[in-house]
């Protein structure tokens, strides 16, 4: 017996009945020799965590642009945050934890520089429309490692395409994964609003407060016990109704005095005008589109399609750089 299948027979001796185990996934869409020490579940959380795309998380906006301070969050340390927080309801929960981290850190791949800013850009001008959940999928499917694709399991994919809040997981981990997404960014976007200066903990409603916690640290508790404890009673993933509703009308404040303050989004109409800039320039000359893209392009691919995802793929500095080097002239000498 190899150490996997160890493993693989302690995850049904241990986890709940409801968890996903791995060696009951409905596989990859190639099939592939397993791997005799890791599970797959593990093996698809380990591909994401070497993949070029989980690598530029770390230079993608969250919610502020260009802050002064190295203490705000990116779209990277919003994925390790989310990955935490769900290990911590899947371990609770005895569901599979391999599974939960894979989804987790997959979840945020297709998003695009200058977080939903960019989102919104290329949604207005790419044929198609853009959502960076589907996009995400584009990326573990088509994107990495030169068109091959990461060749995920259908589970983890799953989790990632439905991890928003119209999405309807198939799993008990995706589940997870989609409450801990919104635990976490309002959380945090909580904490660097506060630090930007932009709200501070006082203002925020005693209505939501008084329910959830004073401090993002309280808040957080509150809301990981109530989906451990509530899920546990209802044999699904679940909060509370007082919890759960104190917790969205928290993310419609977050809404009014965050997420459209001039303050935290002046610069957005700039980052919008940047992103819409690139896409109409290599819409026209995909021949300075990198190799990789061009051929995507030569093997059918719809060029409004591959522009998109060269845009999307790239950091907030790198798509400045591309911009400046596009539209601002060069200084130039006359002798």
């Amino acid at each position: 017996m190899t150490i996997r299948e160890r493993m693989e027979q302690r995850e049904h001796e241990y986890l709940s009945p409801k968890a996903a185990f791995s060696d009951e996934t409905k596989g990859r869409d190639k099939p592939e020799e397993k791997c005799d020490i890791r599970p797959e579940y593990q093996r698809d959380r380990d591909r994401i965590l070497h993949s070029k795309a989980f690598r530029r998380l770390k230079g993608k906006t969250q919610v502020f642009l260009a802050p002064e301070g190295d203490h705000y969050r990116t779209r990277l340390t919003h994925t390790l945050e989310v990955s935490q927080n769900a290990r911590t309801i899947a371990k609770a929960l005895r569901l599979n934890e391999d599974l939960t981290e894979a989804i987790a850190l997959g979840h945020d791949l297709g998003h695009t520089p200058f977080g939903h800013a960019g989102e919104r850009a290329l949604n207005r001008v790419c044929e198609g429309g853009f959502e960076h959940h589907i996009q995400s999928i584009r990326v573990v499917e088509r994107l990495e490692k030169h068109g091959e694709g990461l060749n995920l399991t259908k589970e983890v994919r799953d989790g990632i395409l439905n991890h928003q809040t119209k999405g309807r997981p198939s799993t008990m981990e995706g589940k997870i994964v989609r409450l801990s997404d919104k635990i976490a960014y309002i959380n945090h976007d909580i904490d660097d609003a506060i630090r930007g200066h932009i709200i501070s903990e006082e203002e925020i409603p005693e209505l939501y407060t008084n329910i959830l916690g004073h401090s993002p640290r309280e808040r957080l508790n509150t809301l990981i016990h109530d989906i451990i404890t509530s899920s546990e009673a209802a044999g699904d993933i679940c909060m509370s109704p007082a919890v759960e509703e104190a917790m969205l009308n928290l993310r419609l404040y977050m809404f009014e005095s965050v997420y459209t303050n001039p303050t935290a989004k002046g610069q957005e109409s700039k980052a919008e005008k940047m992103i819409e800039g690139l896409y109409e320039h290599y819409l026209k000359h995909t021949e300075l589109l990198p190799e990789e893209y061009r051929e995507m392009i030569d093997s059918g691919e719809k060029r409004s399609r591959v522009v998109c995802d060269y845009i999307a793929g790239m950091t907030d500095r790198y798509a400045t750089v591309k911009y400046t080097e596009i539209m601002i002239p060069n200084a130039w000498d006359v002798y």
